[in-house]
């Protein structure tokens, strides 16, 4: 069953060395993830599940100890989805789920096992539903990390340029999930979400599978559109 759940973004700027001289420009997001994250360890998880947007190679699951890196983005930063196990990964974590274990990282995770899963965006509704009841039935207390971005259409400058559609679809996406709204979360207009380039859109969908009857309550912790891109952080407990 659900306990706990915290949403956060995924760009990899939160990591300050990949961000460099912009650093400080992330240090509310980084203050309220941590505060996120911090929801998810005292309501004692059996199992933590991180779920995050990833393209085909990184689709699938990532069990504990899987190794990820920034250096795609130019910095030598190595991270590892909680404790090494000594097994062999067959595939470094994708970016959000590398942003996640520097996030579990930089609070010293280490009460529950954690496995890694990347969903990739054409993931129908239904489908990431039903994979969000399976993760809730693996364990009497399961607690979720939700990795996504809200769209990256808010201004000119913005990866997908400006699109009016991306404010209210913004600010929807934080109403949902600051209140724990399953039902909204489930019927999220996924093309609307594609065309807006919202990578959070089938992640969020997972967690309203995971959370139906949990009957757990939200809190809003951030919501701004740095860089033209939307980034929302709750905790829902």
């Amino acid at each position: 069953m659900l306990v706990a759940a915290a949403v956060c973004p995924c760009p990899p700027l939160l990591v300050p060395e990949v961000a460099a001289g912009a650093a400080p420009e992330l240090d509310g997001a980084r203050t309220a993830c941590a505060d996120a994250v911090g929801v998810l360890a005292a309501s004692r998880p059996d199992l933590l599940v991180v779920v995050g947007p990833a393209e085909q190679s990184g689709r699938g699951t990532h069990p504990e100890g899987t190794p990820g890196s920034f250096r795609g983005f130019g910095v030598d930063v190595g991270v590892r989805l909680g404790a090494a196990k000594g097994i062999a990964a067959e595939r470094d974590l994708p970016p959000s789920l590398a942003v996640a274990a520097w996030l579990l990282r930089r609070i010293g995770w280490a009460d529950a096992p954690i496995e890694g899963l990347g969903v990739g965006e054409p993931l129908e509704a239904e489908r990431c539903i039903q994979v969000g009841r399976d993760i809730a039935a693996r364990a009497e207390r399961v607690a979720l990390l939700v990795m996504g971005d809200a769209s990256a259409c808010r201004t000119l400058k913005a990866p997908g340029y400006l699109d009016e559609r991306a404010a209210p679809f913004d600010a929807e996406v934080a109403r949902a999930l600051g209140a724990a709204d399953v039902a909204a979360l489930k019927t999220l207009d996924a093309g609307l979400a594609y065309e807006l380039k919202a990578s959070g859109r089938a992640p969020w969908q997972v967690l309203a599978g995971a959370a139906e009857g949990a009957n757990l309550t939200g809190a809003l912790l951030y919501e701004d559109a740095p860089y033209g891109v939307g980034y929302v952080v709750a905790t829902w407990s």
